[in-house]
């Protein structure tokens, strides 16, 4: 501190400027402390296999992301010579690291494939996507396609503009996002659906022979007031799978609302389920939302097989008019040994 005096005489303090570099660093961090707290919640949860409440489930959407605030994070603490900071980041960099790395069982199956067919899932939000979702499946000609969000037009246009190519069909009637319906080529014998507020039809198809279990997927989203019933019903997928695990081919596809981050989503893949997009090399490709994909978002559309298929490739295909990328992948079903 250095002193002046006025002309009454009275000494009077004043700060030294050596003080502004020490109250930037103690700014900075104190910045990157509340960074990695934020990113330790989140990055927290995922270590203990829980999506917690609202913001968690949000925030693990976008897992990947949480490297950014991090990495700013470091910057402020090596600013500000926070040695307990950069210890702090580096660690979760390294946790962040290993959790972005792809969830679940891979491989090939082990006998000859037996029959290929393409399969396509997507959500035309609200109908609003139907005439270009009917574009692409001309153009892609999949063997089986799973459509969310289908109301009653988008129904009836598939019907009049498909239903040639794709006389098989099992849907769930409903408004804006309550329509589902899944089409295909094959022959199509009926299945009890998975209750949700969503429609999630359900059939068995014939391949070539060979019975082959389909579901589609749809949960709630997990919005701030209803994350305990997004957690329910992707619980019930989880079951499905459960329980027809030891029955033959299954492909399980469509909007999940969930990315493998979330626990509820790996439960389902934890009952031997496998992303046809990781298979092929796709797994961490954003589905939504399209007003920022490929460039930031998160995969939540999902095409999910059984040990019997393999994937040899795997694309997002951008239709107008929808949040949502719709997702082709070309399965090989495999005869056991």
């Amino acid at each position: 501190m250095s002193s002046t005096r006025t002309s009454s005489g009275v000494s009077r303090s004043s700060g030294s400027s050596a003080d502004v570099p020490g109250r930037r660093w103690r700014v900075a961090a104190w910045g990157a402390g509340l960074l990695f707290a934020g990113v330790s919640a989140v990055v927290g949860c995922r270590a203990a296999d829980t999506d917690a409440t609202t913001p968690v489930p949000q925030a693990l959407a976008f897992l990947p992301w949480l490297l950014v605030p991090t990495g700013l994070g470091l910057l402020l603490s090596l600013m500000a010579r926070w040695w307990t900071g950069l210890v702090w980041g580096v660690v979760l960099l390294g946790t962040l690291a290993w959790f972005i790395e792809p969830y679940g069982t891979g491989g090939e199956p082990r006998g000859p494939a037996v029959a290929r067919l393409r399969v396509l899932t997507s959500n035309v939000e609200f109908g609003r996507a139907t005439e270009h979702l009917i574009a692409a499946v001309r153009r892609e000609k999949p063997d089986l396609v799973f459509v969310t969000e289908c109301e009653y037009g988008c129904q009836a246009a598939v019907r009049r503009e498909l239903g040639g190519a794709y006389p098989h069909r099992r849907a769930v009637a409903g408004h804006t996002s309550v329509g589902s319906v899944v089409l295909s080529r094959f022959p199509l014998t009926p299945a009890p659906a998975v209750p949700g507020r969503m429609g999630m039809p359900g059939a068995v198809a014939d391949v070539d022979g060979r019975p082959v279990r389909l579901q589609l997927a749809h949960p709630k989203p997990p919005l701030p007031r209803q994350v305990s019933l997004w957690k329910e019903e992707l619980g019930r997928l989880r079951d499905f799978a459960d329980a027809h695990r030891d029955d033959g081919p299954l492909i399980l596809a469509g909007d999940f609302n969930a990315s493998q981050d979330h626990a509820a989503f790996r439960r389902v893949l934890d009952t031997g389920l496998r992303s046809a997009a990781r298979l092929a090399g796709r797994h961490r490709e954003p589905s939504w939302p399209t007003r920022t994909t490929p460039t930031f978002g998160t995969q939540i559309d999902h095409v999910l097989v059984s040990e019997e298929f393999s994937a040899s490739r795997a694309r997002f295909l951008d239709l107008p008019d929808t949040d949502h990328r719709a997702l082709l992948v070309d399965l090989s079903l495999h005869r056991d040994r």
